[in-house]
């Protein structure tokens, strides 16, 4: 049974894109755990206002939960020493200033990679390479060739089978793991890159690379639905800052 369609599958691929940019930038920019949760917040009342389960949103957030603690915890024992010093050894120092920062960027981690997993997860990519092509206008040579080298990157699992069982028959199956891992990696680049150059030179012998105007097979527009996100996303990115200006939180990477 397929899931059901959500609204963001309406939208252009190319406004994927600017949507992401819009609501990464006041987070990149900022330090404070006000906006980061202002934003995280709405952001999933967006997610489940384009009906987007919540349970699909907390499965793709779940591998988060190992990565921003490490991130978390670095700037807890590093972070800006500032207000009461809670424990102090060496150059490890717990501040009211680091447990802020902390705090900061574990809620700050989740809000950035919200919209790059949920708007990107299950993107087409050639409804992506139009959208770069036919709205953005970039170059079709870039564009094509970034979209054949995409569809490469699915064969990179079955090559690293592959190569495990071709060492195995030849008895080179039981090596130390990471001489094995080290091995076969640089077998998978030599692979790639082989296989990169030919995809190349029948692209080139098949006219991608000409210097003309091209056609599309599949036209990619922009409608309202387009302009109502990107209204939707400023929304989001102006209310997680002033929401912080509020509260008198909020604090700039240039502070």
């Amino acid at each position: 049974m397929s899931r059901p369609r959500t609204l963001l599958e309406r939208l252009n691929p190319a406004t994927l894109l600017l949507l992401a940019v819009i609501l990464s930038v006041p987070l990149v920019v900022t330090l404070d755990w006000v906006s980061a949760s202002v934003a995280l917040a709405l952001e999933v009342v967006a997610l489940v206002a384009c009906r987007v389960s919540l349970r699909r949103i907390l499965r793709r957030l779940a591998p988060l939960l190992l990565i921003a603690p490490l991130g978390a915890i670095s700037m807890l024992l590093y972070g800006q020493t500032s207000g009461r010093i809670w424990w102090h050894w060496g150059p490890v120092v717990v501040s009211d200033g680091s447990i802020s920062l902390a705090v900061a960027l574990f809620i700050r981690i989740f809000a950035l990679a919200l919209p790059a997993v949920m708007l990107f997860a299950d993107i087409d990519a050639t409804r992506m390479a139009d959208g770069l092509a036919q709205v953005v206008r970039l170059p079709a040579r870039f564009v094509l060739g970034s979209l054949a080298g995409f569809r490469m990157l699915a064969l990179f699992t079955s090559d690293w089978r592959v190569l495990g069982q071709a060492r195995r028959a030849r008895g080179l199956g039981d090596d130390g793991r990471l001489r094995r891992w080290a091995l076969m990696s640089f077998s998978l680049l030599v692979l790639a890159l082989r296989r990169g150059g030919r995809l190349a030179t029948a692209m080139e012998a098949k006219g991608f690379g000409a210097p003309v105007e091209r056609t599309w097979a599949r036209p990619s527009r922009v409608g309202a639905a387009d302009a109502l996100a990107v209204l939707v996303c400023l929304a989001i990115a102006a209310a997680s800052l002033a929401a912080a200006a509020h509260f008198g939180t909020l604090m700039t990477v240039l502070s």
